[in-house]
């Protein structure tokens, strides 16, 4: 019996070690994985990875009932649980890190479509009417939340694409009058309402800058503006993230100021 403890021991022991070695390497994946989410993923605008996903297990657990008859079973199955869950783990790292270097070498062609400057000129961002949230409706006031930006401009102003990109839709939106949107690509798709003339059709291809159509008045409307929105993988954006290729850190801070304002949203 002696003999048998002596030669267990050992088994034991390098179990323990293993196990503590599993935690260690986890915890450096674990902040391997939040660089990834937090600053890989986010220069490469790229959605990170659900909680979720990178813990789900792929092992069925009746494949740990072979084991629960060996002696010491508890730390035996949570070694090899923890080896699963590191095999899963790299897996989904290793996937990751192939999108991002897909997404570096697609980097120049993303940058151009991102929607990156204003629709209208307005270096001295007075025409910043109302921004992004929650503001109260000019004609039916009561409280609606607002899903872009509003530029008051003269009638006839210029309105340029915001990035490369092509027009999907142009035409007459209830609520929006004249109204052009454009497809941009990697998830991303802008709209620019109440216009008073559209210059860009239904699939022409534009690149930022480009003058699309002209501010105007139409559909549900208090006055002569501009409404921009910004999408990206279906979902409502705020557009004031996007003018980094416009406005310096105290030019942003003043448009912070600007579009807070809650009284002056025209649509």
């Amino acid at each position: 019996m002696t003999g048998v403890q002596t030669c267990a021991l050992p088994i034991l022991k390098q179990y323990d070690i293993l196990s503590k070695r599993l935690d260690e390497t986890l915890k450096v994946l674990d902040d391997i994985q939040q660089r990834d989410d937090n600053l890989y993923r986010v220069m490469m605008n790229a959605e990170p990875i659900a909680h979720q996903t990178r813990r789900a297990s792929m092992i069925n657990k009746n494949r740990y009932e072979g084991l629960l008859n060996l002696e010491d079973a508890p730390l035996v199955v949570s070694a090899t649980q923890k080896m699963d869950l590191l095999a899963r783990q790299v897996y989904i790292q290793s996937n990751s890190f192939d999108e991002i270097v897909d997404l570096v070498k697609t980097q120049e062609d993303r940058l151009s479509r991102v929607p990156a400057i204003q629709p209208v000129l307005n270096k001295d961002l007075k025409r910043t009417a109302s921004g992004y949230g929650w503001r109260m409706d000019p004609i039916y006031q009561t409280a609606k939340f607002h899903e872009g930006m509003d530029f008051s401009a003269d009638i006839g102003t210029p309105v340029f694409a915001t990035g490369n990109g092509v027009v999907l839709k142009s035409g007459w939106q209830r609520g929006y009058g004249e109204t052009i949107e454009i497809d941009h690509g990697y998830g991303y798709k802008t709209v620019y309402a109440h216009l008073s003339k559209r210059i860009a059709r239904a699939g022409l291809r534009v690149k930022r800058g480009d003058v699309i159509g002209h501010v105007g008045n139409t559909g549900k409307s208090t006055g002569p503006h501009l409404h921009y929105e910004v999408h990206l993988n279906g979902r409502h954006k705020n557009p004031m993230h996007y003018y980094f290729l416009d406005l310096n850190p105290e030019e942003y801070d003043q448009m912070i100021q600007l579009s807070s304002n809650h009284g002056q949203v025209m649509d």
